[in-house]
């Protein structure tokens, strides 16, 4: 407990935390409707193309990255919505293609352009996360903090609509409701939550913060209100005892909070089948 205080003491702890926790809870929240719309498999496919966009921002050396894996990120998470119930390119067989392509592009890019000795070190941090979320700079985590909190801020106002597109876009649209953008705004956001992420779990690890939270709620409640607000709160502790579990034992960040999220969906998981 001395330990921990003490390190609580340092900024870049403190940081830490607050970038971990907001992220958890903004993907938690839309994890749930990813999973209920069978969309889940589009965080790990928008992960690979940040990883893709970060490595042509290393090449090109620019100082702020968000610049270009921002607006290519939210790009893909847009044409995968646009084409994908294309005839000749199904939604699953175009999240693979682009998932694949970007990922193999990325590493490509960052062999034949090295930014540093060591490209393997810089992928393998790239991909499973590194010790980046613990060397964030305060306007790193201002930038985060607004993100985030538009992030909540849309979900919060449009939670209605949100609700009728997860469950029944055929009624949603009936009764006037805009399917298309409000599909078009959650692959926008879902897009934003993975290029904030990829400093705290890396581009691999990714999907677990959108997925595990909205299975474990969903494990052991039935309400859409209350899966929502349970798979909130578990992604917040999970994020938080990681981190303190990551810095308190050095282990990787992004691992770490995986690891007690896939715990956290076991006991969940238990509970379910206890209660029937």
């Amino acid at each position: 407990m001395e330990k921990l205080i003490m390190y609580l003491g340092f900024p870049f702890v403190r940081y830490a935390l607050i970038v971990g926790v907001l992220i958890a809870l903004c993907s938690s929240l839309l994890g749930v409707t990813l999973v209920l719309k069978r969309y889940s498999y589009i965080g790990d496919g928008l992960s690979h193309v940040a990883f893709g966009a970060l490595a042509i921002a290393t090449v090109l050396n620019l100082t702020n990255k968000m610049i270009i894996i921002l607006p290519l990120t939210i790009l893909a998470a847009i044409l995968l919505l646009k084409n994908g119930n294309n005839s000749k390119v199904k939604g699953d067989a175009a999240i693979a293609m682009i998932s694949v392509g970007a990922l193999a592009f990325g590493y490509l890019l960052m062999n034949v352009f090295p930014s540093s000795a060591n490209v393997s070190g810089d992928v393998c941090s790239t991909l499973f996360g590194s010790t980046s979320i613990l060397t964030l700079t305060k306007e790193e985590v201002i930038i985060c903090g607004i993100l985030s909190v538009c992030v909540l801020v849309v979900f919060v106002l449009f939670y209605n609509r949100i609700f009728a597109v997860t469950f029944d876009e055929n009624f949603a649209n009936a009764v006037g409701t805009k399917v298309n953008f409000y599909n078009l705004l959650i692959a926008t956001i879902t897009a934003v939550i993975i290029v904030l992420a990829m400093n705290l779990v890396g581009s691999l690890l990714i999907s677990a913060l959108v997925i595990f939270p909205a299975l474990s709620a969903m494990s052991v409640i039935k309400s859409f209100r209350g899966v929502t607000i349970f798979s909130a709160a578990s992604s917040v502790i999970c994020a938080f005892i990681g981190i303190i579990i990551s810095i308190l034992g050095g282990t990787p960040v992004g691992s770490t909070i995986v690891a007690v999220d896939v715990v956290m969906f076991l006991i969940c998981f238990v509970i379910g089948k206890v209660k029937g």
